[in-house]
């Protein structure tokens, strides 16, 4: 089994964090001060994971040899744009916008996280054995 370095960890942890917040977000009532601070706190651990991701190495071989960036991390740069870009339509009152990208961003977050639990993956390794 991979080790635990610390950039998986802080990885699992805000991904953890986000997870709950996502859950927590859907059920509260929209544009109250519970959902601002929820909100905040799902950009800022959002961030996190997508930050994190860069700290963890997908080592790809082509023309130029070994690349410790992959596919995924094209998503993180995705997902930064996407929560500043949600946060902005928040903070100019465009509920409308920032439904539409919270939702997409948050899609993409659940659907990336079920691609971690296909065989050979990490935590699929750590969850199943």
């Amino acid at each position: 089994m991979a080790s635990l370095t610390p950039a998986i960890a802080i990885h699992l942890a805000a991904a953890g964090g986000v997870l709950a917040l996502t859950a927590g977000q859907l059920a509260l009532s929209k544009g109250t001060p519970r959902h601002r601070a929820a909100g905040y706190a799902w950009v800022l651990l959002m961030a996190l994971v997508a930050l994190s991701s860069f700290a963890i190495p997908t080592f790809m071989t082509g023309l130029t040899g070994a690349f410790p960036f992959g596919p995924i991390h094209v998503l993180s740069v995705v997902m930064l744009l996407g929560l500043a870009l949600a946060v902005r339509a928040a903070r100019r009152r465009d509920v409308a916008r920032h439904r539409r990208i919270m939702l997409i961003l948050t899609a993409s977050f659940l659907v990336t996280g079920l691609f971690t639990l296909l065989p050979g993956r990490l935590l699929h390794g750590w969850l199943f054995g």
